[in-house]
């Protein structure tokens, strides 16, 4: 009886010094009596708290058909891959553009492996849209068989998926074969997407109604998305602008304000891809080329990990963590007070470069709107970036994005 008295007063004792100092206002707190008569306070850990983060999350798997009659498609992806970001770039949720991860599969080629279904992953989900685009530029078309719900089932399996409530996640799909080749029943996939809340839009290239015969829009409709029909072989029209060259100058002085960090070769890698990616870009057309600048000067083009000024806006220990060895040249010798002056500076004069982008962006926009009211009406189907585009504001839209003008 003694020990029960003893023990029940320890009780009460580390009770009253819990409420004292507001422990349990900020944990859960249980006490739990062992068999060897003794108490302990149990500390429940926290249930993961709702996704509050910053910026919303947005994952698009981008699933190329790479088989000989699609080298038109290709060059739509590497042309247009900008033109297509910049509708995240004008997406807003809670005042945030969105953090854009993006993945590319190739799908349908000879020179991949039959037993793995002629499938590869090109690159994983990441906001390192410079190694997309590299990726988008590596890619070559040869023969092969398009499994398309083959495709869709590896691209649900390998990538990491955000889970945050407020995601826009969406793979798009395009190719010309029928869309039920292959022993993985699309049917099954395209179910399986939209159960983990991924919208699978299909691009037929060819004729819409033999897209539809072919099972393209039934896979689309299965997933909660959208059936569109393009002409791989079209090329855009580029109406040049008063405000190209200002854009473009614009970027080269962008690229000055990056600070890459990381070892040597990292760096070098880092930089040596931005410069190779507007190379690309240039050579591709004059459009890409432009597209790509708009889009590095939004924040939706972010280097988080990779470069000081983005890395330093949602954390500014990193200047202090980083050894000498992982900094910019420049940096290595400023003391830690000098190092974070001197991204703050860069930060700086990146928001003023972006704002003159946007503004020249802005100006472009209403010239060839106008210039476009004085020609002739076009006719034709539209091309993988319009197809693309035009579908991911609508959903975006439905998602609770809002979309800002040009």
């Amino acid at each position: 009886m003694k020990n029960y008295f003893n023990l029940l007063a320890a009780v009460l004792l580390l009770l009253t010094l819990v409420s004292a100092v507001g422990i349990a206002t900020a944990q859960d707190v249980t006490i739990t009596i062992k068999s060897d008569d003794k108490a302990e306070a149990e500390v429940k850990p926290d249930p993961d708290p709702p996704f509050k983060g910053v910026r919303p999350a947005v994952d698009v798997a981008i699933l190329l058909d790479t088989s000989n009659s699609m080298d038109g498609l290709i060059d739509q992806a590497k042309t247009q891959l900008w033109t297509i970001v910049q509708q995240f770039a004008r997406a807003e949720k809670n005042g945030k553009t969105p953090s854009l991860r993006v993945s590319v599969f190739e799908y349908g080629n000879s020179g991949l492996p039959a037993s793995k279904g002629y499938i590869r992953q090109v690159v994983q989900l990441t906001d390192d849209l410079d190694n997309v685009s590299e990726a988008l530029f590596s890619l070559k078309t040869n023969g092969g068989d398009e499994y398309c719900g083959t495709v869709i089932s590896e691209a649900l399996k390998r990538l990491d998926w955000s889970n945050k409530d407020n995601s826009y996640k969406a793979i798009f799909i395009a190719g010309n074969e029928p869309f039920t080749q292959g022993s993985v029943d699309y049917r099954e996939s395209c179910k399986s997407a939209i159960e983990k809340g991924v919208v699978v839009n299909t691009i037929h290239c060819g004729n819409y109604d033999t897209g539809i015969s072919t099972k393209w829009k039934d896979g689309a409709d299965l997933a909660e998305g959208e059936y569109m029909n393009i002409d791989q072989d079209r090329k855009t029209v580029h109406i040049e602008t008063p405000h190209d060259e200002i854009i473009i100058r614009l970027n080269s002085a962008l690229n000055k304000t990056y600070l890459w960090y990381g070892r040597a070769e990292v760096r070098s890698r880092f930089s040596n891809n931005q410069i190779a990616q507007d190379r690309n870009a240039a050579e591709a057309s004059p459009m890409s080329s432009l597209s790509r600048a708009q889009s590095k000067g939004s924040s939706v083009y972010k280097n988080v990990g990779r470069d000081l000024v983005d890395t330093f806006e949602e954390d500014q220990s990193v200047v202090d963590e980083l050894d000498d060895a992982e900094l910019p040249d420049n940096m290595k010798q400023m003391t830690v007070e000098e190092r974070k002056a001197h991204v703050m500076e860069q930060a700086t004069a990146r928001k003023e470069i972006q704002a003159k982008i946007k503004e020249a962006t802005a100006a472009r926009a209403k010239f060839i709107a106008a210039k476009r009211k004085e020609m002739a009406n076009a006719s034709g189907e539209a091309t993988l970036g319009d197809a693309m585009s035009a579908a991911v504001v609508r959903q975006l839209k439905s998602a609770g994005f809002k979309m800002n003008d040009q």
